[in-house]
């Protein structure tokens, strides 16, 4: 179940409370970041004027004004990650699924990442997160999951990362060996 809706009766509707930001993420070369947005706000069939509410508030939170009216074609990596997560932030998911959060990332671009996906948590927003970097588990995670071939291999629910205090890293190549 996604937010009540069981993912196989009914796939629409647990699809429209999930945002998915890829490690790679995609953009139409030949449209600018905030049309972009818009699409993806007709995707979720979201009203014009809050997608340019939301959109507004993604500009300021992201930082996004040198570049929201540019084409895709001419974005960083960094650039891109920001228009993602802000496409997949713009419907006000309850889940988001997020993969390697700070590719390409700049450190200030890193702390907005970070600083958003701490205020959305706080707000209430379940994030599955996949990386490689445990400082980022460290900082960020409640919960942790360790997977090695394919399989849970370690869980911690009631710590997260945090209950490594530091030692995530020595605990991970451990349990990897």
């Amino acid at each position: 179940l996604v937010n009540g809706f069981d993912v196989q009766r009914d796939p629409l509707n647990a699809k429209r409370a999930i945002g998915y930001v890829p490690d790679q993420p995609h953009l139409y070369e030949k449209l600018t970041g905030r049309e972009f947005l818009y699409f993806i706000g007709g995707l979720f069939r979201m009203p014009t004027p809050v997608v340019r509410a939301k959109i507004d508030e993604s500009v300021g939170v992201f930082e996004l004004e040198r570049f929201i009216d540019k084409r895709a074609e001419e974005y960083s990596q960094g650039m891109r990650q920001r228009i993602v997560l802000s496409a997949a932030l713009l419907h006000d998911p309850e889940v988001l699924i997020i993969d390697e959060p700070l590719v390409g990332l700049d450190p200030r671009s890193a702390r907005l990442v970070k600083d958003t996906l701490k205020a959305r948590t706080a707000g209430g927003l379940t994030v599955f997160m996949s990386t490689h970097l445990l400082e980022i588990v460290e900082e960020l995670c409640d919960r942790i999951g360790i997977i090695k071939d394919g399989r849970l291999i370690h869980e911690d629910v009631r710590n997260g990362a945090a209950g490594f205090r530091g030692q995530l890293e020595a605990r991970f190549l451990e349990l990897t060996r």
